[in-house]
């Protein structure tokens, strides 16, 4: 039976494969620099990502495009997540990745005891540069569900992606964290929630950030537990960690998308917490752990670190 499973799930990585392969073809990219005249003309660039057809016929005003708003990890690029951003915009997604960081700016550092770990200032700087992009894009592409958003993001850009559903959840349609390791999960039930977990030693999420595997069940949350390391989530990762995300993030869109046109009842969701593996698994497994401890400080600069 599990030998059957296996190859199944396999199949599936194989097809999501070749109908990514096949979409990107068809994907546009776009890098749009713009400058917010509310914070010094703040320079906000921003890579959008779309579906030629679906674009054509979001201009003709037949259809109003969904919007995923990509947030990448502290030190990383907004270009470097590629991966992510195909299989949004395979499935018809407007998508839109930000760069959050300038050489400017000062470096994130960790402040044990402060709020998030010191990491507000920043997690704050990144909520108004989606708000300044979203008002943005609304001009360039009008036809567009920016009042419906998919917030995506890895590590600092998880955090971000949180962040902004708490301060903004009749905003958010879903959220799709990987690695994350500050902000605590939304537990409400709003919105679906899809999370990658790494398993590195180095980078482990604060107390209380991750629910319990009741809490999951409840509120329609999805953890992923993987193999992988918290840097094989970004386009610089091994091809094995992406085509993984890409399948279970594949099927997580057509699950949830199916059901747009409805209410959504994450009251009555299945269990949620996934075994880990090189292959992404969509079958419950034994209760969840709680939380690991912070992580400790090492002799690593922390500024240096994707987190």
């Amino acid at each position: 039976m599990k030998r059957g499973i296996t190859v199944l799930l396999l199949l599936s990585v194989l097809v999501t494969a070749a109908h990514l392969t096949a979409s990107k073809l068809a994907i546009r990219h776009e890098t749009i620099g713009f400058k917010d005249p509310t914070r010094d003309n703040r320079p906000v660039e921003v890579d959008v990502a779309v579906r030629r057809d679906k674009e054509m016929q979001a201009t003709a005003g037949m259809i109003k495009l969904p919007v995923a708003i990509l947030n990448h990890g502290n030190t990383a690029k907004f270009t470097e997540y590629s991966f992510l951003s195909s299989v949004f915009a395979a499935r018809g997604y407007l998508v839109i990745s930000i760069q959050h960081d300038l050489p400017t700016d000062a470096p994130m550092v960790t402040k044990v005891g402060e709020v998030y770990v010191g990491r507000l200032p920043q997690i704050q700087r990144g909520v108004a540069n989606i708000k300044f992009a979203v008002e943005e894009m609304k001009k360039v592409q009008p036809n567009a569900d920016y009042d419906g958003l998919t917030m995506v993001g890895h590590s600092m850009g998880g955090d971000i992606s949180m962040y902004f559903a708490k301060q903004y959840p009749d905003e958010i349609k879903k959220v799709v964290t990987l690695d994350n390791l500050r902000v605590p999960f939304l537990t409400d039930g709003k919105f679906k929630i899809l999370s990658f977990r790494s398993k590195d030693t180095q980078f482990k999420p604060d107390p209380g950030v991750i629910p319990d595997e009741e809490q999951c069940e409840n509120a329609g949350i999805t953890v992923v537990n993987t193999d992988f390391r918290h840097d094989d989530m970004r386009d610089t990762g091994p091809d094995a960690a992406k085509n993984s995300i890409q399948a279970m993030l594949d099927k997580f869109l057509a699950d949830t998308d199916s059901t747009a046109i409805a209410p959504v009842d994450t009251k009555n969701a299945p269990a949620t917490i996934l075994e880990p593996g090189p292959v992404s698994l969509y079958a419950p497994i034994e209760k969840a752990k709680k939380p690991a401890a912070a992580m400790k400080k090492t002799e690593k600069d922390p500024s240096s670190a994707t987190n």
